[in-house]
């Protein structure tokens, strides 16, 4: 994939079928030189680029991200578009005129039905399959989120490792940053800080603690196991038990506890974990 005249060229998931009038004219010379991350809170990517195109939504991005990959661009990248809204970074306000709108299809917060499904705010059940469950970095408590998929997940880093190197970008933003108390995306499903770190280098300082250890894939060993919020049987459950079998990747370690990730996030003990045949 390259960029030539503000558009995405070569490659086989591109869809220029939807083009927004709503946009301003060109950015102001040495611009854009930020990029924004939303989640679209919407059924689909391409009934959210639908909507972004109509003149009625007032509102449009640069780029909509589908679930399998696909790309979707509204608008070139030398003009204004109406992604940020009201907002503040730094010494800055009107994040628009400065930034370039990457929107991924995902539906954001859920709510838990109670029966093993997770409800969208436009009333589609997801299975656990589809969530995740983590603490927003806005908010004091975990929730359930819609997660995002592999290949959207890598399509966005591909995304921006191209706009930095096409036009200088030394800045990537969350809209729950630039906007907080009024925007949640792309919510603590989306690895923002990690594509800050690959993508515009490792801000720590020297004295930061060590790298934690690679994650490794391991089994549950128990006819059923808990996950609970925090390492010991102190910390409430987050989850039905993990079934025996159930194949959980490792993140932490701490006084006979492991925290892993299956769909969801939370800590088991470590005597019950085995590594794969």
């Amino acid at each position: 994939m390259k960029i030539a005249n503000h558009q995405l060229k070569d490659d086989d998931l591109l869809s220029f079928d939807f083009k927004t009038p709503n946009m301003s004219g060109k950015f102001a010379n040495g611009l854009p030189d930020t990029l924004v991350i939303h989640f679209t809170a919407g059924s689909s990517a391409e009934s959210s680029a639908r909507h972004l195109c109509k003149p009625s939504a007032k509102a449009s991005a640069h780029l909509v991200v589908g679930r399998d990959g696909k790309v979707y661009q509204l608008a070139p990248f030398n003009r204004v578009a109406w992604h940020a809204g009201r907002s503040t970074w730094k010494d800055r306000s009107g994040l628009n005129q400065y930034a370039i709108g990457i929107e991924i299809d995902n539906a954001g917060q859920l709510t838990d039905n109670g029966n093993g499904f997770y409800q969208t705010w436009f009333g589609k059940n997801l299975p656990v399959s589809e969530v995740f469950h983590g603490r927003h970095r806005n908010q004091s408590e975990p929730s359930y989120w819609h997660a995002y998929t592999e290949p959207q997940i890598a399509r966005v880093f591909e995304l921006c490792e191209l706009l930095i190197d096409h036009y200088g970008i030394t800045e990537i933003v969350g809209h729950e940053e630039i906007a907080p108390g009024r925007k949640v995306d792309p919510g603590p499903a989306f690895p923002l800080d990690k594509l800050r770190d690959q993508l515009l280098g490792d801000t720590r300082d020297q004295d930061a603690p060590a790298p934690k250890p690679a994650s490794k894939e391991v089994i549950v060993n128990a006819s059923q196991l808990n996950i609970r919020k925090g390492p010991s049987t102190s910390f409430q459950t987050v989850a039905a038990p993990l079934e025996q079998g159930t194949r959980v990747r490792t993140l932490n370690k701490e006084d006979g506890w492991v925290e892993v990730e299956y769909c969801i996030r939370g800590w088991v003990s470590g005597q019950y974990l085995k590594a794969p045949d």
